[in-house]
């Protein structure tokens, strides 16, 4: 028998949600860092270029603002619940990737995401919380 879903605390939905929008902050951000570098640049140019780039101040934020996020949600939800869920922001990534910096949606990658899709729908029909011991 399959366990039906509860209801989504807000609380994990909003955690949840977040985390898809720092998430592609952070990648976004990590992308216009490093734009424009030399193929070929040396570890050293690569940093000096990198810590002079105001996008890279931004993936700092998105990331310190995500660990309190994450450990927020992690205390509401499972992990194997809410790890997947993070996985929306394929989806956000390359759809930003696509309009704004101009890369290409080839039939395999929308093929994936909409593989990511359907596995996150699947999750979010199971309890966002495992029953423990003694409790119903």
């Amino acid at each position: 028998m399959t366990p039906t879903p509860s209801r989504i605390p807000k609380a994990v939905l909003a955690g949840l949600a977040l985390a898809v929008a720092l998430d592609t902050v952070i990648q976004i951000t990590w992308k216009l860092a490093v734009k424009g570098l030399p193929d070929g640049a040396s570890p050293e140019a690569t940093a000096e270029a990198v810590l002079s780039n105001r996008f890279f101040y931004v993936a700092m934020l998105a990331f310190g603002a995500q660990l309190v996020n994450w450990m927020r949600v992690l205390a509401r939800a499972d992990l194997s619940y809410a790890q997947p869920f993070t996985a929306l922001s394929y989806l956000t990534v390359l759809t930003i990737s696509s309009y704004s910096l101009h890369e290409h949606l080839s039939p395999a990658r929308l093929c994936g995401v909409g593989l990511i899709l359907a596995g996150v729908f699947l999750i979010s029909r199971t309890p966002h919380r495992t029953a423990r011991a003694g409790t119903p």
